[in-house]
């Protein structure tokens, strides 16, 4: 008896590896998946006769000891042959483990796990080596578990196999076993396991993304609706917010104050007003520039009339204090002639005009100043979105220099928020509002100097020098800035406030301010 395993890729190969040992007659006794592919065990039809042989000799009555001569005797003990070959075919009927059966197993289970993992949506299921028998009747577990010893084990009596006599339960050659193709793989399941799990989570963030998107609109459709309802319950509190949009006030100042204002209020604008004039800080309790000394550097964008501040400051220290203890230092040198401005101004005044053109040049100038009582400097103007800005502010970042942030009060609000962002104001000793003569509306200024609590030393309205050189309190400021003015095409009606306050910002816009938001 020779039984000799047979190892493949698949089924079609190791069955041809069969047919090349054996020949067209082999006996398959089973075939299984395994790690290199599919493993088949497998015989010679010869070794069938001598199966049998041993099966008969096996199931024949002992014969008592005899001398050796009488050896012959021996042979009427062959006839219970037919007996065992009946105990053989009752062993088949009973176990149902011919080669077939136990493939059919092996194949049940496989498909059973593939279908597992076919249901699976995180992990994508291997592709299982294919069975190379028809699917038909499964064998039960207990028969697999009772025929697997009679193979590997040396084909012992536990598992006999069938006698070829009998019809449907002799040996099959390789020729008589078909072989059956895998069937067909889902088209999902050829995509890896990887690639199936990224595309669920991006599903997922993108469903996240659409509810948040979702809730953030309802959320903000319900404030503005909440909004407007108490500015219909309250007529007055919708004028006043009419008149303060028009007036040049952001909508976040406006919403801030509509939110704190009280119902039981007699006069809402004067509420207002001294709401305002609490939270803009001015210089009005402090001594003035040219009374308090020191070294200041003048700075801001171009145009905003750095240079022309400078002189009236310099021109209202000089009429108090003469212009011996006056320092004057110019660093514009991009413009053509703008040191020549201020030199005119100096000689009218009575003092000289330094120029520098570097910091260890301005260093050595404030060296030589050091005596002076005061000392201005003047700087080139530059866009706050110029790269040379940054630039500009280590120039004159000097330990003894205080910078002045000039702003154009007739600038948008906008433009006036970028100035002190690029500037950085919160930086600056104060701010100077120039060309107050020019602004059609004060608002936009005095918003941006509320939100980021920024303090105003001076205002100047005009050309002259000094005279249009002041100090004005909150109260006047916020005064004029109340009075409006403007052409009626920029103004709005009620439709267009409702519109306005439908859309709130969507972030915070209160950078200088404490979460209290306004001092009531």
């Amino acid at each position: 008896m020779n039984v000799k395993r047979f190892v493949a890729a698949t089924s079609r190969e190791a069955l041809v590896l069969v047919r090349q040992a054996f020949g067209e007659d082999a006996v398959i006794l089973s075939t299984r998946p395994c790690k290199e592919g599919v493993e088949v065990l497998a015989m010679a039809p010869e070794s069938v006769a001598q199966i049998e042989k041993f099966e008969a000799h096996a199931a024949a009555p002992a014969a008592p000891r005899a001398p050796a001569p009488r050896m012959p005797a021996i042979k009427p003990a062959a006839k219970p042959a037919a007996p065992a070959a009946a105990a053989v075919e009752q062993d088949v009927e009973r176990l149902a483990m011919s080669t077939l059966s136990f493939q059919d197993y092996v194949r049940e289970r496989m498909l059973k796990r593939r279908q597992a993992a076919m249901q699976s949506a995180a992990r994508a299921a291997a592709p299982l080596p294919a069975a190379c028998a028809p699917v038909g009747p499964a064998a039960p577990a207990a028969a697999v578990a009772a025929a697997a010893p009679s193979v590997e084990g040396g084909l012992g009596a536990a598992a006999p196999l069938p006698d070829p006599g009998t019809p449907g339960l002799g040996p099959r050659s390789v020729a008589e076993v078909p072989v059956v193709p895998p069937p067909a793989e889902p088209a999902w399941n050829a995509a890896p396991a990887a690639a199936l799990s990224l595309q669920v989570e991006q599903e997922q963030r993108a469903m996240l993304h659409e509810l948040r998107e979702m809730k953030g609109l309802i959320e903000e459709r319900f404030g503005a609706l909440a909004f407007m309802e108490k500015l219909q319950r309250n007529p007055q509190q919708a004028k006043l917010t009419q008149k303060l949009l028009d007036c040049g006030f952001s909508p976040v100042l406006i919403r801030k104050l509509a939110a704190a204002a009280p119902n039981d209020v007699g006069d809402l604008e004067a509420w207002v007003g001294g709401v305002l004039q609490r939270n803009l800080l001015t210089g009005e309790a402090e001594p003035a520039l040219e009374d308090q000394g020191g070294v200041y550097a003048l700075v801001g964008s171009t145009g905003v009339g750095k240079t022309t501040s400078t002189a009236k400051l310099a021109a209202a220290f000089a009429a108090k204090y003469g212009a011996s203890n006056l320092g004057l230092i110019t660093l514009d040198a991009y413009r053509v002639g703008a040191h020549e401005q201020l030199r005119a101004y100096g000689r009218i005044i009575g003092c000289a005009v330094h120029t520098a053109h570097d910091r260890s040049a301005l260093e050595d100038l404030l060296d030589l100043l050091s005596a002076k009582k005061m000392v201005l400097i003047d700087t080139a103007g530059i866009g706050q979105r110029d790269s040379r800005t940054q630039e500009l502010l280590e120039m004159v970042g000097h330990r003894s220099i205080q910078r002045l942030l000039v702003v154009n009060a007739a600038s948008q609000g906008e433009t006036i928020e970028d100035v002190l962002i690029a500037y950085r104001a919160h930086q600056c000793k104060g701010v100077v509002l120039s060309k107050l003569d020019e602004a059609v509306k004060l608002g936009p200024a005095l918003d941006a100097m509320i939100r980021h609590k920024l303090k105003i030393v001076g205002v100047a309205n005009g050309q002259r020098v000094p005279e249009d050189w002041h100090r004005m309190t909150s109260q006047a400021l916020v005064h004029r800035a109340m009075r409006g003015g403007g052409s009626s095409a920029y103004r709005l009606d009620a439709d267009d406030v409702n519109l306005v306050f439908t859309a709130p910002p969507r972030r915070p816009a209160w950078t200088g301010m404490a979460a209290g938001g306004l001092h009531a």
